[in-house]
């Protein structure tokens, strides 16, 4: 996939975590992970089953959205698609949860993006403080597989000395994205105040050189958990479908940032999109194929929990959450 430069700068420019300069931020700790809940970040996991796989969703947070940074935004179409919801635009701006997913299956235990860890503050950053309350250290991870590189999804790879958080685990990322983010070349393209993604990508996985498993396309990257290329929100963006024997359940990253409005409207992309058009392409692509085959699904950015199906709602969307489930 080739991202133009117009689209990589204006990504890079505007997305809140490009004033991140360097990987010394992942050491600057502000907020332990370790910490008890607060008022801004509850300490909340949810499990559900999956045929033989125990599925555990972790919150380690939210950011806020500036609608700013909605291609496409319209505040009277907003307020259409929210009309009768509980989903309210405050000041500007609407919050986003983000989420990480553990699967225990037999002796893996595999953990789905990592959180942000200290990178972004008080209100974000409780990803270990989940798993741990969910009965499971960072010590007893055997995988950990990204979606993507962007830090909110590794910046807890890392702990707040810049050694190994989950010092047994092997790292299993796609071999695209990895060489985007240690493209030299690409890199140096890049504004020196905007190299900020690049430097925490690299320094996040730079402990696990040895641990790193790389995949390409669609692949088995373990059993019973498959690669969904998704590409547009990063070159080697994708999503994983998890098979186990019974209905299968995708876990798409970032196909999704805001529940409240990119099901009613797909084509509303994120300035820190970075391939806009690819973007679409691909959430539009998925959406259909979850709505056709009744997928159940869940992201990093649905409203925690995060599991549903996607339904049909004329040209758009929408998303049937499924109630809590409080058994196993």
């Amino acid at each position: 996939m080739t991202l133009s430069r117009r689209h990589l700068l204006g990504a890079l420019a505007a997305a809140p975590v490009a004033t991140l300069a360097s990987p010394s931020l992942l050491r600057a700790a502000s907020h332990s992970a370790t910490e008890s809940a607060t008022p801004d970040l509850p300490v909340a996991y949810h499990s559900f089953q999956i045929g033989s796989a125990r599925v555990t969703a972790l919150l380690d947070g939210h950011f806020l959205l500036n609608t700013s940074q909605i291609n496409g935004f319209d505040q009277a179409e907003a307020d259409t698609v929210l009309d009768g919801t509980f989903y309210r635009i405050k000041d500007d701006q609407m919050s986003l949860p983000v989420n990480g997913y553990l699967v225990e299956q037999g002796e893996a235990v595999t953990l789905i993006d990592a959180g942000t860890a200290d990178l972004f503050g008080p209100i974000l950053g409780g990803l270990e403080a989940a798993l741990r309350a969910a009965g499971r250290t960072p010590e007893e991870i055997t995988s950990v597989v990204v979606t993507h590189l962007h830090p909110d999804h590794i910046g807890g790879l890392l702990k707040s000395d810049g050694t190994a958080r989950f010092p047994n685990a092997e790292i299993v990322v796609g071999q695209g994205e990895y060489d985007f983010w240690h493209d030299d070349a690409v890199y140096a393209g890049v504004p020196q105040d905007s190299r900020g993604f690049f430097d925490i990508a690299r320094g996040a996985v730079a402990p696990y050189q040895d641990r790193l498993k790389m995949f390409e396309g669609e692949a088995d990257v373990m059993s019973g958990l498959r690669s969904v290329p998704l590409p547009g929100h990063t070159p080697g963006h994708c999503g994983f479908l998890l098979e186990t024997g019974v209905a299968p359940l995708l876990i798409w990253g970032d196909l999704i940032h805001s529940t409240a409005l990119q099901f009613a409207r797909p084509d509303w992309t994120l300035a820190f999109d970075m391939d806009p058009e690819q973007t679409v392409k691909s959430r539009t692509m998925m959406l259909d194929r979850a709505a056709s085959e009744g997928l159940l699904v869940t992201g990093m950015h649905l409203d925690f929990p995060g599991l549903g199906r996607v339904e049909r709602d004329g040209d758009a969307y929408g998303f049937d959450q499924a109630p809590w489930q409080f058994s196993l």
